[in-house]
């Protein structure tokens, strides 16, 4: 089986901004074989990749010449946008591997440089990554190809963030305040579920057409905000359940044994619970550390799990900023600001756990009688290591003339 071989930093600064642009993409490498041959291995990610962007399914599709499908593909470049029809087919030849070609990439190419193939409807368009600096092309004050066919996608990925937005902007209504649902954590959150007309339920997919939204009081300092819930794999855990944990761990409170706790990773809190992570085994583990000679393994999660579960949750969040106050034993508040990011770096999430940037807070066999939860949550000052790029709207309409993005954060300018 051939594989990729690793990207270089020129090809990953070019998948970045690709990615920044909110545009979903799948990769390929030409090699002399297939050159020579005249078609490349369709291989797992690209046939994810086509499967999930409903451009073609090689898995329902037959052997054969009879059976070949072609897509009208373009090759990109800075200066021509180049017909490249794509093939995509089976041979009959042992299993059918899947297969694909582009017509006329074998003049523009040189073996083992990379492509981003990426699509609008059922048009493919390539880019030589290897070869194309694709920042330069796309901010260039010129028009080419590149920045033409990428500014339509990047105002169709902004589509649904831009139909939000509108209603966050009505909702502002001049700085009126709105009643907090309930006087819980959640109350604000479900009052803009609410204010938004999304009915409640428990569903772990985001809140409104593919954005997470998240609510946070600006009052709270060092407030940290969720990223999402995971209960444990108890199948490969030693405690099995919640109260398990809580009779071993927990502590009295009004007459009830719970456990509401920060876990952190390298330094056990008051109950010598930490956290840990086994590379070797790719794992997450919940330590007790009571005696140093004697460690707990308590419960663990699968990273991939996590990983996987972070990826979903946000691909595309709106994580809204309120001033609250309280009135007659009632909370109120108003909208502020609200941060919108994309894409979020999954390789740092391991990293910002062992720093104690990103906690666990476990609230187990609570007295209220609500379920246990495990939310893990990052601090503020690390948002820009998670999420790399993100946009800043102010919703009040006389504070900025465009209506639009205040600032874009980077990392780079976090760091300064």
């Amino acid at each position: 089986m051939i594989h990729m071989r690793p990207f270089t930093q020129f090809e990953i600064d070019n998948f970045k901004f690709i990615s920044n642009l909110g545009i979903r993409y799948t990769t390929f490498q030409t090699y002399w074989t297939s050159l020579d041959k005249g078609y490349f291995d369709a291989i797992a990610p690209m046939r994810t990749y086509f499967l999930e962007e409903g451009i073609h399914d090689y898995a329902s599709q037959g052997q054969g010449q009879i059976n070949k499908e072609y897509r009208e593909a373009y090759l990109l470049t800075d200066c021509l946008m180049i017909p490249a029809q794509a093939s995509l087919y089976r041979p009959c030849t042992k299993k059918g591997d899947p297969r694909i070609w582009f017509s006329k990439l074998k003049r523009y190419t040189n073996p083992d440089d990379i492509f981003a193939l990426f699509h609008k409807e059922q048009t493919l368009y390539i880019i030589n990554v290897t070869q194309t600096n694709v920042k330069t092309s796309y901010e260039s004050s010129s028009e080419n190809p590149i920045k033409d066919i990428l500014s339509v996608l990047q105002l169709k990925s902004m589509e649904i963030a831009t139909e939000l937005l509108g209603k966050f902007r009505k909702l502002y209504d001049n700085g009126h305040w709105y009643e907090a649902e309930v006087q819980d954590d959640t109350g604000i959150g479900r009052a803009v579920e609410t204010l938004l007309g999304i009915p409640m339920n428990s569903d772990p997919n985001p809140d409104y057409k593919g954005i997470e939204l998240k609510s946070k009081r600006l009052q709270r300092s060092g407030a940290k905000n969720g990223l999402f819930s995971q209960i444990p794999d108890w199948e490969a855990s030693k405690y099995k359940n919640g109260n398990q944990i809580v009779q071993k761990y927990g502590y009295v409170r009004n007459g009830n044994k719970t456990l509401q706790v920060t876990v952190q990773a390298n330094r056990p809190n008051a109950q010598s619970l930490v956290l840990d992570i086994t590379q070797n085994d790719e794992v997450l583990e919940m330590l007790g550390k009571k005696e140093v000679s004697a460690i707990d393994h308590i419960v663990e999660w699968q990273l991939m799990t996590l990983h996987n579960r972070l990826k979903t949750k946000h691909k595309e969040t709106f994580w809204i900023s309120v001033d609250n106050k309280m009135f007659d034993g009632k909370e109120f508040f108003k909208y502020s600001y609200i941060e919108h990011t994309r894409n979020p770096n999954i390789a740092e999430f391991d990293n910002l756990i062992m720093q104690q940037l990103i906690s666990l807070e476990l609230l187990l066999n609570r007295p209220s009688g609500r379920g246990d939860t495990w939310n893990f949550k990052i601090k503020d000052k690390a948002m820009p290591l998670l999420f790399p790029e993100s946009f800043l709207y102010k919703l009040d309409p006389n504070s900025e003339p465009h209506r639009g993005p205040i600032r874009k954060r980077s990392m780079a300018s976090q760091r300064k």
